[in-house]
């Protein structure tokens, strides 16, 4: 079976540990079943991993990948929610499970031929949705999806701010926001991605850093350190920013007096329920918004793929052809 796999763990030379080559069959446990994949995206999950994030030496070698889409073993095309953990865990939410993993993670990923994953893990695919446009969604598309209308207490008509267009959470955040009626802005250092983002459906684009003629309701923050000072200053009082990821690092000055005296508040979001991806693709099925693909290559150039994600040239989702 083709497969992409981290076969050694390198965090300054990620690419190094890559492997994109025939190996054995999906193990599948009680209550799993084979998914025949179609299409599958790459995510910085699978940069993140290669570079010994989230995965130990000890469980090499591993299939990569979270987002897949393909066919199950009754001939039925399925969305794979990567999400691997227990609801009544987490309180009915498995993203809330303490034991929770995603693909790729203790369990082989999606970039392959073929993937196997619990059964309650699938999700019918509408005919509307292309493969490419199925496989994006359900690590950075539902990741915005639970941010924007689970997380962040925003109704439409509200402006929201997005840290850093370009990403493929960032531009999901974009196109949803737009499409439930909020008034979205976006950041980039790129003027490029600035004017991508606009053509996307963002009202407003600025610098990074840039003073916002107006404070915002919430800010969408998946940048963390290089961003976050101006996550804070841009909040209205009584905002909320809601954090789903940290690229440029984790630990920036809290500003805690901004925080406590504006009455501001801090929400973590991460991935989303198996109901919010059925509720994010049924969205996608009926206003037509779709995912922002910026290149499509065969599995077999997985490493092509990859390369391009780390020069960070990237204005929407990687998709591998199975």
């Amino acid at each position: 079976m083709l497969a992409a796999r981290a076969v050694s763990i390198d965090p300054d030379d990620p690419l190094s540990g890559l492997e994109v080559a025939d190996g054995p069959e999906p193990e599948v446990p009680d209550g799993w079943v084979v998914v025949e994949l179609r299409a599958a995206a790459l995510n910085r999950h699978d940069i993140f991993s290669l570079r010994g994030v989230g995965l130990r030496a000890e469980q090499l070698p591993m299939v990569l990948g979270c987002d897949g889409a393909g066919v199950d073993p009754d001939g039925n095309e399925v969305v794979v929610h990567a999400v691997i953990g227990d609801p009544d865990a987490g309180g009915g939410d498995e993203t809330l499970d303490p034991r929770r993993s995603l693909l790729s993670e203790r369990h082989p990923g999606t970039l392959a031929q073929r993937v196997a994953v619990p059964r309650r893990n699938l999700v019918p695919k509408p005919a509307s949705l292309s493969w490419e446009e199925a496989a994006c969604l359900p690590t950075a598309w539902l990741t915005a999806y639970r941010m924007l209308f689970t997380r962040s207490g925003l109704n439409p008509g509200d402006t929201v701010l997005v840290q850093g267009a370009g990403g493929g959470v960032a531009t999901a955040l974009i196109a949803l926001g737009r499409a439930a009626g909020f008034r979205v802005w976006a950041t980039s250092r790129s003027e490029e991605k600035r004017a991508r983002a606009a053509e996307l459906g963002a009202h407003a684009t600025f610098e990074s850093g840039e003073r916002l003629p107006e404070k915002v309701d919430a800010v969408m923050e998946t940048v963390g350190k290089a961003t976050w000072g101006h996550s804070v200053r841009s909040l209205r009082p009584g905002g909320r920013i809601v954090v789903s990821g940290a690229t440029t690092g984790d630990d920036p000055s809290a500003d805690l007096t901004q925080v406590f005296f504006l009455q501001r508040e801090v929400v973590g979001s991460t991935m989303g329920t198996r109901d919010e991806l059925q509720r994010l693709i049924r969205f996608c099925d009926v206003t037509g918004v779709r995912p922002v693909v910026d290149a499509v290559l065969p599995l077999a150039d997985a490493r092509d793929g990859f390369a391009r994600m780390l020069d960070g040239d990237l204005f929407g989702k990687v998709v591998f052809t199975v």
